[in-house]
């Protein structure tokens, strides 16, 4: 009986942290599908600066002449136009049930292209009913998508958005989020991407 015992505590000390393990990879399934149900929505975006230039500065598209900025005409010139953005992105949980993940990686498209991507190290977690910000701080080399005749156009366009100019099309983004999950001591990624689809207009960001 005692050796019977023995045996019955040791299967249970090797199958409990993997029954506990499973557990916990269930929660940050179920948490990470949750916010596939979540409204996400683009609080603001600031400090934004094309070629160190705030592009508030911007508004019209004959602004862009390198003639006037130098250090654009040096980052066309070298082929780095960088493009840094701190942007804002509020997600609300409408479910009752909590939403979350412990990190991600993201991309931003325009018209296709990829304009930003990174990764996220910190849980981000939004409660039943509630609403959690997450700040991002972009940077990107714009350099393609300024030269490249199929955006061109679409990123001047958001450009303007972004710095309020008027009689602008509204610009549209789609952001994707692809969780990643704790296993076993190692990670694995959330199949597919949670896929955000956002109209940004002269007016989006107007009251920040």
């Amino acid at each position: 009986m005692k050796y019977d015992m023995k045996k019955y505590l040791v299967a249970l000390c090797l199958i409990l942290p993997l029954l506990l393990s499973q557990c916990a990879v269930n929660k940050q399934v179920s948490q990470a599908k949750t916010l596939g149900d979540c409204r996400y929505n683009l609080a603001s975006a600031d400090s934004i600066y094309l070629a160190g230039i705030d592009v508030r500065e911007l508004r019209n598209t004959k602004d862009f002449n390198p003639l006037k900025y130098p250090r654009l005409a040096t980052g066309l010139l070298l082929r780095n136009v960088p493009l840094d953005v701190r942007l804002n992105l509020d997600i609300t949980n409408p479910t009752a049930r909590p939403a979350g993940i412990n990190q991600f990686e993201y991309k931003i498209m325009l018209s296709g292209q990829e304009l930003f991507n990174g990764f996220v190290n910190q849980r981000v977690e939004v409660l039943p009913g509630g609403t959690t910000r997450i700040p991002f701080r972009l940077s990107t080399n714009a350099y393609q998508l300024i030269t490249d005749a199929s955006t061109r156009d679409a990123f001047t366009q958001l450009v303007q958005n972004l710095a309020g100019a008027a009689n602008t099309k509204p610009s549209e983004l789609t952001i994707k989020l692809k969780p990643t999950l704790d296993m076993l001591g190692g990670q694995i990624n959330y199949p597919g991407y949670i896929t955000i689809q956002k109209q940004i207009d002269n007016k989006t960001f107007s009251g920040n």
